[in-house]
């Protein structure tokens, strides 16, 4: 007996042209082709003119610089041909010595009275100082220098073709020797020659010319060459200072320009 009966294929036969589903659930793949955006190239940049105007600013601003020196320098140089400046002079007129002695073995007693010139050579310029700090100094070649006393000199005014004289006492030093440096003041103390010492003045000092005056500058005063005998007995004893040599470091400004 012959089977009518019609079996359905196992795959039905495919439509020629059309696409195969997707697979569920999307791979990675699908997921980043579908989310990812179309590539879209940049504009062009158009072209900005901000360059070439810091350039203008930053020359514009040095060119306002380097004039304002070259008028101030200007200025300088024709106040300095006009009032000539000069540095003033100092001579140490006097040095008397009441006490110069080891009362220890590292503690020195000193006593002295000292006076100063100090002359001002110019016409039309004049100096204001402040108060000055005075040190005595032993001083030997090879050896650092000692501070053997310590004093000052008050504030003064030093006006055009001035001399002054000022005067100080030393005392003794602010603390006691070290025993090497007190060990050889010892010895030059029992010299007939005496003690080499050198006075160094330091303070600041205002300058005047005319209706310039310049900010306050620092000034030191070394003088060198001076001998001192410490006494032996109630009578002082005067060091001698004629070949004393002092020497003027002053570096004072008009318009922050150095002279």
């Amino acid at each position: 007996m012959t089977d009518d009966r019609v079996y359905p294929a196992s795959k039905p036969p495919g439509v020629a042209g059309a696409t195969a589903n997707p697979t569920f659930p999307a791979t990675k793949a699908q997921l980043y082709s579908a989310n990812r955006p179309a590539y879209r190239p940049p504009a062009p940049r158009r072209r900005t003119h901000s360059r070439g105007c810091c350039c203008r600013c930053c020359c514009w601003t040095i060119f306002v610089i380097i004039l304002l020196l070259l008028l101030v320098a200007a200025a300088s140089a024709v106040v300095y041909l006009i009032y000539r400046p000069q540095r003033p002079s100092f001579t140490v007129s006097s040095l008397k010595v009441s006490s110069f002695n080891l009362t220890s073995s590292t503690h020195l007693a000193t006593a002295i009275s000292l006076s100063v010139v100090a002359k001002n050579p110019n016409k039309n310029v004049g100096f204001s100082y402040d108060a000055a700090d005075v040190t005595v100094y032993r001083v030997s070649p090879g050896d650092d220098d000692v501070v053997i006393g310590k004093g000052s000199i008050a504030s003064f005014v030093h006006g055009e073709k001035n001399t002054t004289l000022l005067k100080s006492t030393v005392g003794s030093p602010p603390g006691d020797l070290d025993e090497l440096s007190a060990s050889k003041l010892k010895g030059d103390l029992k010299a007939k020659r005496g003690v080499a010492v050198k006075i160094v003045l330091d303070t600041k000092v205002k300058v005047k010319m005319g209706a310039v005056k310049t900010p306050k500058s620092g000034i030191r005063v070394s003088c060198e060459g001076i001998r001192a005998v410490a006494p032996t007995g109630k009578k002082a004893t005067t060091a001698v200072t004629t070949v004393a040599m002092c020497k003027v470091d002053l570096r004072f400004k008009v318009w922050k320009f150095t002279f």
